[in-house]
């Protein structure tokens, strides 16, 4: 990489952080429209000015962290490709005839390394920022815990999954990505039955749920509307951070209705059964089902869009990077850029996607628990808690927004409210 490559990369980043944050000054999350003001769905109702200020500040830089995360996530990538030293230094390691399955694991794990080490920065940035605006409350050496359980899942996971898609490529560079596909289906079930019974728990201690009588009532509702689940699950999470949390998972035997303590320590119990009531929606609605089609759906345009963008630069930089072919493995930056790229471009409609199944599950909530009022106290309090905005800028909804704004899910289950602000306008 010359000295211009690489003062064109920094001045772009530049410009770039400059861009996002005169971007994030300029709108104001916590403004309402007029025909709003007064009513619920204006914050000045709920949070005083410096809440309002806090909560603004605490977007700003929670949201100029993630919009930024992306081009620095790819200048990783682009460096692995691109920076001489590092070219010599895989070549040295990759360019041996013996021991194949030790290099192999060797370079992924050095791919892997280096980007985790140089997206560190932006990781702690995050977590110091949600410390400070008294979001998180984990100590330093959970974190590192928890960072180190991450480091060497993906590692293993990022392994498994390299070893086939290599294998695939050595045997047909034109169909790879359709046996690939294929076998991620599986691959995806699997997951998903399995992460609730196997995974969470190595990050959060699961316990039964601490109050019966609540669990009973939980258990009515979930009865209600089908579901016949035998317990409630509490996971502990206050000596971790001051947000709330709801959420049913798995498939089959492995589902599992979970709250988080938070939760039920800052809730009433009328709000934690219209939670609840909301996630039995994504269970009778299916969205679990419907997530994991759409993961497999788009699974296959990512694959597909991907070989044709990785078999053009091959060809187009490959004697520039050193690539003899798509089946060498010092494609793999490469390989790992596209799908940040490609699923990064995604992101827009899997979220719209993701804001639509949120809303019928709201609405679903409220056949099981009609008493909309607490619904609209319940948003509140969260927006209050979590100091999240009541309604981001067009950007963040776009690229990070998976469910309605508080604003739009206040004027929803207000529904009289709701009425008199479309009369207005």
């Amino acid at each position: 990489m010359n000295r211009t490559m690489k003062r064109a990369g920094w001045i772009s980043l530049l410009l770039l952080a400059l861009g996002i944050i005169l971007y994030l000054v300029w709108t104001d999350s916590y403004a309402v429209p007029e025909h709003l003001k007064g009513g619920p769905a204006d914050p000045a109702t709920v949070l005083t000015a410096e809440e309002r200020q806090q909560g603004s500040l605490y977007n700003d830089w929670r949201n100029g962290l993630y919009l930024f995360s992306f081009p620095w996530e790819w200048a990783i990538y682009l460096l692995l490709l691109c920076w001489r030293p590092l070219h010599k230094l895989a070549g040295r390691w990759l360019d041996h005839d013996r021991y194949a399955v030790l290099r192999f694991l060797g370079y992924v794990w050095f791919v892997h390394t280096v980007s985790i080490v140089l997206f560190l920065p932006l990781r702690g940035m995050s977590y110091g920022l949600s410390r400070y605006y008294g979001i998180s409350v984990q100590p330093v050496w959970d974190w590192l815990r928890e960072l180190a359980i991450s480091y060497t899942l993906d590692y293993v996971l990022l392994a498994l999954v390299s070893a086939v898609v290599y294998y695939f490529i050595r045997k047909d560079e034109r169909t790879w990505w359709v046996k690939l596909w294929l076998l991620s289906i599986p691959f995806t079930l699997f997951m998903m039955i399995i992460q609730p019974v196997l995974i969470d728990p190595l990050y959060d201690e699961f316990t039964r749920l601490s109050d019966p009588v609540l669990e009973g009532k939980i258990l009515n509702v979930a009865q209600q509307a089908g579901i016949s689940a035998d317990r409630v699950y509490e996971v502990k999470m206050a000596d971790k951070t001051n947000a709330m949390n709801a959420y049913v998972n798995g498939l089959g035997a492995s589902l599992r209705i979970v709250l988080w303590d938070t939760t039920l320590q800052r809730l009433t119990e009328e709000q934690v059964l219209i939670i609840m009531a909301h996630e039995i929606g994504h269970y009778v609605m299916h969205h679990l089902e419907w997530s994991a089609a759409g993961a497999v759906a788009s699974s296959f345009v990512l694959l597909w869009v991907g070989s044709k963008l990785m078999r053009i630069a091959v060809a187009k930089w490959g004697d520039q990077w050193q690539m003899r072919s798509m089946s060498d493995l010092r494609t793999l930056p490469l390989l790992l850029l596209i799908v940040s790229v490609i699923s990064v471009a995604v992101l827009p409609f899997s979220n719209a996607v993701s804001r639509y199944a949120e809303r019928a599950a709201d609405e679903y909530a409220y056949t099981l628990m009609p008493d909309r009022n607490a619904a609209v106290q319940l948003y509140q309090n969260m927006a209050e808690v979590s100091l999240r905005e009541w309604h981001p800028p067009l950007l963040i909804r776009l690229l990070s927004s998976t469910h309605p704004s508080y604003r739009e899910r206040i004027l929803n289950a207000d529904v009289e409210h709701q009425d008199a602000a479309i009369q207005v306008r």
